[in-house]
């Protein structure tokens, strides 16, 4: 026992992609040029949303910290996959590896509360207009944002713990590109049938809780669109939640596709990819989805951007002179 310990402790190695040594150089260009883009486009969400005062309503400020947390989500993992693709160096600490897969958790976690309580806003918006201001008062909005943040880190702290205390003295390489939950099950020489009993229970009351809320938010607002008298109407009323619905759709689906399946099911060669898909297809495409969508994003970009260009001239004309 003692040395399936310390072999814990030393940590373990990374695959990633080095099964394909080929496509190194492509993938890294690849995976940075989506780094980048998912920067971009969460920051310039985040500086309109911020910069605007009339944005600061409940919605705008949940879609602030969607922004947030897809930021910080991707940079907990892409980073360290553009070192290992550029310098081969794919070592972790058991420590790194740890905190790793707890943020990366922690996150998810907190992006399903977070878009629960995205859908309770528009439910309020819809359903119950007359209300909205009281029911979605910034004391309650920062509530919920609170509680969305703090369940979300609280929550992954349980299997976290029960995963480090698992042996690991087959094989320290990791076939994946970061510390998920699953290649480290596979690895582990000793049981892991209360871990997953106790991951199946808590993705339960958290993955799939949220999503019935989400899901029974959306039965209520169609119900109340469909009962709207004219097209026009209808369709104002529809376009207020239709981007929130599809990073909805975008989220859940990558998800049950990644998870909700037994272990025994997991290709982790195929798995690999439908992470990535998971890790960069919403933090790329809701920035996209509300910017396309959004008047009053697109509105307030362009106010910035004529706002930018005349500070600009001033200062070049000041310099001038």
């Amino acid at each position: 026992m003692t040395s399936e310990s310390k072999e814990n402790i030393s940590g373990f190695i990374i695959q990633g992609f080095s099964d394909t040594p080929e496509l190194q150089i492509s993938l890294f260009v690849l995976f940075l040029g989506i780094y980048l883009i998912i920067l971009l486009g969460n920051l310039i969400i985040f500086l309109v949303i911020s910069c605007n005062p009339h944005l600061h309503t409940p919605m705008y400020i949940f879609l602030l910290n969607l922004s947030l947390i897809d930021i910080s989500s991707t940079s907990n993992i892409l980073p360290n996959l553009l070192h290992i693709l550029l310098t081969q160096q794919n070592n972790i600490s058991f420590l790194g590896c740890m905190t790793q897969m707890y943020v990366f958790v922690s996150f998810a976690d907190s992006e399903f509360l977070l878009l629960t309580a995205m859908a309770y806003d528009r439910y309020v918006a819809i359903c119950d207009p007359l209300h909205y201001i009281a029911r979605m008062s910034r004391k309650h909005c920062a509530g919920l944002i609170t509680a969305a943040f703090t369940v979300g880190f609280v929550d992954p702290v349980g299997i976290v713990v029960l995963i480090s205390k698992l042996s690991y003295c087959a094989s320290h390489l990791i076939n994946h590109f970061f510390c998920d939950m699953a290649p480290l099950l596979q690895l582990s020489c000793s049981s892991t049938f209360s871990v997953e009993l106790f991951l199946y229970i808590e993705g339960t009351l958290l993955s799939f809780g949220s999503f019935l809320l989400t899901l029974t938010s959306y039965i209520f607002i169609i119900s109340a669109i469909l009962k709207i008298q004219s097209s026009e109407g209808r369709q104002k009323a529809f376009s207020t939640c239709a981007s929130h619905l599809a990073c909805v759709i975008t989220l859940y689906g990558t998800i049950i596709c990644l998870y909700i399946r037994p272990t025994t099911s997991y290709s982790l060669k195929r798995d690999k990819y439908f992470s990535l898909l998971y890790i960069a297809l919403g933090p790329v495409l809701n920035p996209l989805i509300y910017t396309l969508k959004n008047r009053e994003i697109q509105s307030s970009l362009i106010k910035m951007k004529q706002k930018g260009f005349s500070i600009l001239i001033f200062v070049l004309a000041n310099e001038k002179q």
